[in-house]
């Protein structure tokens, strides 16, 4: 979740002040010519694969292929589970994450982060006509609560857990895995990104709602290995360029039903 902005703003800062992350003789990439780029396909509608099982498409895919583009170089992109993703960039499997990476304190102070592109927050999700009077996070209790492991839904359950609130967790390596689960009526609540409930709530005849959405932001951002400043410094520079451009903005339209959920995270830097 948010944290304070001047919090944000100096672990940042730290974050950019390490040095020295190995490279190749472009003093860029792993690769020459190669921006490769850990993601965890399947999370709707960041990234996701096309109906062919092979394509990775979604906002993060676009713009994956859009910032490669601005450096001169060429995507590749490796699909990683949620639960190892981090540790590939660190042992340099690939470059950077692009794969809705919430920006938080503990992710600043171990990972290099690029600025902030995507202003998101916390939904909770229902199945239309269900039995549930919960309409908030913290009415949960002795629900079945459904979440993608390790991520900020999770983290949060876990705070309100730690205050006292007794639901049943219900932690799913892929965040669609929690909607076939409700859908199959093993779980009553949704905890997840807006941009994913927007995105399941928005599909023709669906059985999803909204009910519930946090005040709070939070932030998405590209991580990179710690210490990567040359690479962070040019990541930051082709993002400025899409912003500027109206490339991040279109896709924001496109992928987002038609919502800015851009210019806020712009605003951050």
């Amino acid at each position: 979740m948010k944290r304070a902005l001047i919090i944000f703003t100096l672990l940042m800062t730290c974050g950019f002040l390490f040095a020295g992350g190995s490279r190749n003789s472009d003093g860029l990439t792993i690769k020459s010519g190669e921006l490769s780029i850990g993601m965890d396909i399947g999370y709707p509608p960041m990234e996701e694969y096309a109906n062919d099982g092979l394509t990775p498409i979604g906002f993060d895919v676009e713009l994956s292929k859009a910032i490669a583009a601005k450096m001169g170089l060429r995507a590749n992109f490796i699909n990683t589970a949620w639960d190892g993703i981090f540790a590939g960039v660190e042992t340099r499997r690939y470059d950077m994450i692009i794969s809705s990476v919430t920006i938080t304190p503990p992710r600043l102070i171990a990972h290099n982060f690029s600025r902030p592109y995507i202003a998101n927050t916390l939904v909770m999700v229902v199945m239309k006509g269900n039995a549930v009077t919960a309409k908030t996070p913290d009415q949960t209790a002795g629900l079945n609560v459904a979440f993608q492991a390790d991520t900020t839904a999770d983290y949060y359950m876990e705070e309100l857990a730690a205050a006292g609130l007794r639901y049943i967790p219900r932690r799913y390596d892929q965040v669609l895995h929690c909607f076939t689960e409700m859908e199959m009526g093993r779980v009553d609540v949704i905890i997840t990104d807006l941009v994913v409930g927007m995105e399941y709530n928005a599909r023709q005849n669906s059985p999803f709602e909204i009910i519930w959405r946090s005040t709070k932001p939070d932030y998405f951002g590209i991580c990179m290995k710690q210490g990567n400043d040359t690479l962070t410094n040019a990541v930051n520079s082709a993002l400025a360029d899409l912003f500027n451009d109206g490339t991040i903005h279109r896709l924001s339209r496109e992928f987002f039903n038609g919502a800015d959920l851009v210019s806020e995270a712009r605003q951050q830097w």
